[in-house]
């Protein structure tokens, strides 16, 4: 004879079943009894069921009494009737309804013969209360006139049907309204403030966790310290709405993510009774998180442009004056203006390419020797991001070397080249950037007999505009400079040759 599996008979029953332990906590609740309760079985095995379903009415009471009296005697224990609220679905907009069942409690033995567990089996019979108060009356006590003929009770009981369907659809259609809207909503009751009803957005937002039939704080525990509670609280008590806007907000919107700050433009509207006594909150919002940031990144870019602004005339104005002094007639002071300026549009547009977060060292040198033939300079040392500062800085100096080397240096004959190596280094936690740059192949090199804006711009630019320092040799070989600099950025360490 084939073995029946009582585990698969009672998930299959078609009515809810579950098993509670002497404490009250679940042991096992079958598939119907998860779907009436809107609870899976990991979130309903080991809690009190009382904590889980909390009734504090008439109905709580009759149900706690009932499991002492089979925990008690050993005897099964039947309610012909108890009302017992259950959550809605969501897709119904949550919250709770108020119905009827008829409950069947039967002790579970251990091995010694004590009761260890009590087996619960529900039938829920709304329907049929629905229809005894409509032959009786709500008390369920005979009417004082005679009961209408079964025909006339049929009329009656379809005529409520349909209206009962009119209002169904009706209520149907405000709670897709309700859970479609765009913004956020949500209903609170009480002072812990459960949660009776979320739409979709507001799921949304909270990471789409289940929290109807539960206080905020332990439904949304990252508010812990936040001032929300507090404000709901300062709502029940006076019975005034409060109005935020883009306050910020730290939720957990990923089950195993941290939390994420969101900017919230919300009210918490007061539900009043019709003594006017706050006995709810309905919170309705939108998240401005994005609308925020973008505020906040525009006021950086317009602090940032007015910033650049002052620095770039700074420059111009320094660049003019100093081209002034060392040039002998108009004619040479427009062509070495323009070609400077040129050299700071150029450093400009490379920036413009990264939205201005910085350029590669390799990039910036090459702005000025490739026009020269890849046969003029050789490269070498590890790529390294430069920062904008350090990219405008640098562009110059490279323009003022290049423009030396093709005037005089090591570019100004065939032979000549441009040899430029870098490496990093790690010193006090910082990376220190070293670079030199030789010229070779050129005319002999003397020192000039005065400082010209090249060679002082080369040495005091890194002194002012970044950490760092700049060294000129006139070798007779050709020109030398040393370049040292704290990075702004670190080195990636791949290699650059060029």
């Amino acid at each position: 004879m084939p073995q029946i599996d009582f585990r698969a008979l009672f998930e299959t029953l078609p009515s809810p079943h579950m098993v509670l332990d002497r404490d009250l906590r679940f042991v096992e609740a079958n598939q119907a009894y998860q779907r009436v309760t809107e609870r899976t079985r990991d979130e309903l095995v080991g809690q009190n069921i009382f904590d889980l379903f909390p009734n504090p009415g008439d109905g709580g009471r009759q149900l706690r009494e009932s499991f002492q009296r089979v925990l008690d005697t050993g005897q099964p224990d039947t309610l012909a009737l108890i009302p017992y609220a259950i959550p809605l679905p969501l897709s119904l907009g949550g919250g709770f309804e108020m119905r009827f069942w008829s409950a069947v409690h039967t002790p579970l033995f251990d091995s010694a013969g004590n009761t260890a567990y009590v087996l619960q089996n529900t039938v829920d019979v709304t329907e049929i209360e629905r229809l005894k108060d409509i032959a009786y009356g709500p008390s369920g006590a005979a009417p004082e006139t005679p009961i209408e003929s079964a025909t006339q009770l049929y009329q009656r009981a379809q005529e409520l049907q349909q209206t009962n369907l009119i209002l169904v659809e009706e209520t149907n259609q405000i709670r897709n309204l309700f859970m479609q809207a765009p913004g956020f909503m949500a209903v609170l009751i009480g002072p812990d403030f459960v949660f009776r009803l979320v739409n979709n957005a507001y799921q949304s937002l909270i990471g789409r966790r289940a929290v109807i039939g539960r206080p905020l704080l332990e439904a949304l525990p990252e508010l812990e310290g936040q001032v929300f509670q507090d404000i709901l609280s300062e709502v029940m008590r006076t019975g005034q709405p409060y109005v935020g806007q883009a306050d910020s907000v730290l939720l957990q919107r990923q089950a195993d993510g941290p939390p994420e700050e969101r900017f919230l433009d919300f009210i918490y509207q007061p539900i009043l009774d019709g003594r006017g006594v706050p006995w709810g909150v309905f919170i309705e919002g939108s998240d401005v998180t994005a609308r925020v940031r973008a505020e906040r990144q525009q006021k950086l870019l317009l602090d940032e442009l007015n910033h650049r602004v002052k620095n770039t005339l700074a420059t111009v104005q320094a660049i003019a004056a100093q081209t002034l002094r060392t040039t002998a007639s108009p004619a040479d002071f427009r062509e070495a203006f323009e070609a400077r300026l040129l050299a700071l549009s150029a450093t400009h547009d490379l920036l413009t390419q990264s939205v201005w977060r910085g350029a590669p060292l390799d990039e910036v040198i090459l702005m000025e020797l490739r026009p020269h033939g890849a046969e003029r300079y050789k490269l070498e040392g590890p790529a390294v991001a430069l920062s904008a500062a350090e990219t405008l800085t640098l562009g110059l100096v490279f323009h003022e070397l290049v423009t030396n080397a093709a005037k005089y240096g090591a570019l100004s004959t065939s032979e000549g080249c441009v040899q430029v190596e870098w490496t990093v280094r790690e010193e006090a936690g910082r990376s220190r950037l070293d670079l030199v740059w030789r010229e070779q192949g050129g005319p002999p090199v003397s020192p000039p007999l005065r400082q010209g804006f090249g060679s002082r711009l080369i040495e005091r630019s890194l002194q002012g505009d970044i950490d760092g320092e700049a060294r000129l040799e006139f070798a007779e070989s050709g020109l030398l400079c040393h370049l040292r600099l704290t990075l702004a950025v670190e080195a990636t360490g791949a290699e650059v040759a060029a």
